[in-house]
């Protein structure tokens, strides 16, 4: 199936074309014949499947031109998916003359302000900023069609659902809802019924393995030995744009500090950053101006990066699924990539978790001529026993002292 073959408004297909779009992903597949007609929609699917276009697409060949009012709105959970729907959407309608406009905390309100005063046909918001304006009196949603809530459980985790409900109160009752999350838990099912009517509904499976364009392997290390093995990782390896995954903002500084003193140019990702800070790291990015980004997993979900030749986890993934979605930020869109994982003994049941999660053992290699102190993790058996032992004794210790304290 083609994207000419679900109904969508030509020139919007132009636009998706000239984006390098062929064949409509699964979520594209079943969402967009139903979205186009103007159904009520829930769709639970991963971060990567496509969603933007999923939604993006059909809006767009919905709306067709413009009639300088705010016909759509979409609520995003952070800044940065804020900004990449809106340049997906600017992208999508590059034949159209329709407008999208951004609003998100952190910057002035000065041109967002000039902008809405002006008149736009899409907003792509954060539910914070939105409500300022709201409360201004400076949005008027009278002539909205089209209410998008995407990456709904990630705005439960952060505490947005109230801002949510109030946001939805205004909007008006005869709309379309397109109502997008990774999962569906009981207080998302209870905010979907109070918003939906009589939805479809379609799900799309939670990747559990690396995508086959991906080259992925473990390097055991000596704990004293981690930035000495990603320092030698860069020295010795070809590439064109390198993402490293930390596990803290403390860890990502320190490194990207550690990797500048080596002459590396380097950007840094994580929640502590300024907007300007992020804007210019994911921006210098892309256009190479930093060859290696330092990022925790705020750049592993949502962010689209086309290009990244590598990946490396500094840090084993405490998660499995995050394991998937940060090597899956190379080898996008059927090119190849490698995804390299440093680990120490420590991070052994970590690992364990993740081969696990994905059902494959992933191969240990060493780099060549690198001086390798001994680790047990080069007798990885035998590091597992010791490591469960250790796991016992402590848990053992801790029930004693329990009960000493309930006696």
């Amino acid at each position: 199936m083609s994207f000419q073959d679900l109904g969508l408004y030509e020139a919007v297909v132009h636009g998706a074309q000239r984006m390098g779009y062929v064949e409509p992903s699964p979520i594209q597949e079943q969402a967009i014949p139903i979205a186009i007609k103007g159904g009520d929609l829930i769709a639970s699917a991963q971060t990567g499947t496509g969603k933007t276009a999923a939604f993006g697409l059909p809006i767009l060949s919905r709306l067709k031109k413009s009639n300088g009012k705010t016909r759509c709105l979409i609520l995003e959970p952070t800044r940065e998916l804020a900004l990449q729907v809106e340049e997906a959407f600017k992208e999508f309608s590059a034949f159209t003359d329709l407008e999208t406009l951004v609003i998100f905390g952190g910057v002035g309100y000065g041109a967002q302000r000039e902008a809405l005063a002006r008149g736009v046909d899409i907003i792509v918001a954060t539910p914070g900023r939105l409500l300022d304006f709201m409360q201004q009196g400076e949005i008027s949603f009278d002539d909205l069609e089209i209410l998008v809530l995407d990456e709904v459980d990630r705005m439960l985790d952060m505490g947005f659902l109230p801002d949510v409900r109030r946001i939805v109160e205004k909007c008006p009752k005869e709309r379309q809802t397109l109502f997008f999350s990774a999962t569906i838990p009981e207080e998302i099912e209870r905010l979907s019924s109070w918003c939906l009517r009589n939805p479809e509904k379609i799900s799309i499976g939670a990747r559990r393995s690396a995508a086959e364009t991906v080259k992925h392997a473990f390097y055991p290390v000596a704990a004293d030995q981690k930035f000495d093995l990603l320092k030698a990782m860069l020295d010795r390896t070809e590439y064109h744009s390198v993402i490293v995954f930390c596990r803290t903002k403390d860890g990502a500084d320190r490194i990207a500090r550690q990797l500048e003193n080596e002459k590396h140019k380097v950007a840094v990702m994580h929640s502590n950053r300024s907007q300007q800070e992020r804007v210019d790291a994911l921006e210098g990015f892309k256009t190479g101006r930093y060859e290696v980004m330092i990022a925790t997993d705020i750049a592993a979900r949502g962010i689209d990066i086309a290009g990244v030749s590598h990946v490396i986890n500094y840090d084993v993934p405490q998660h499995p699924e995050d394991y998937v979605h940060r090597i899956g930020r190379t080898g996008r869109a059927q090119s190849e990539g490698d995804a390299f994982t440093i680990m120490t003994a420590e991070e052994l049941p970590h690992v364990k978790a993740i081969e696990t999660f994905i059902a494959q053992k992933v191969p240990r290699e060493k780099l060549e001529n690198f001086p390798y102190l001994f680790t047990m993790l080069f007798q990885e058996d035998e590091a597992a026993k010791v490591l469960k032992n250790i796991r016992g004794a402590r848990t053992l210790k801790g029930y004693s002292y329990g009960a000493k304290r309930r006696r």
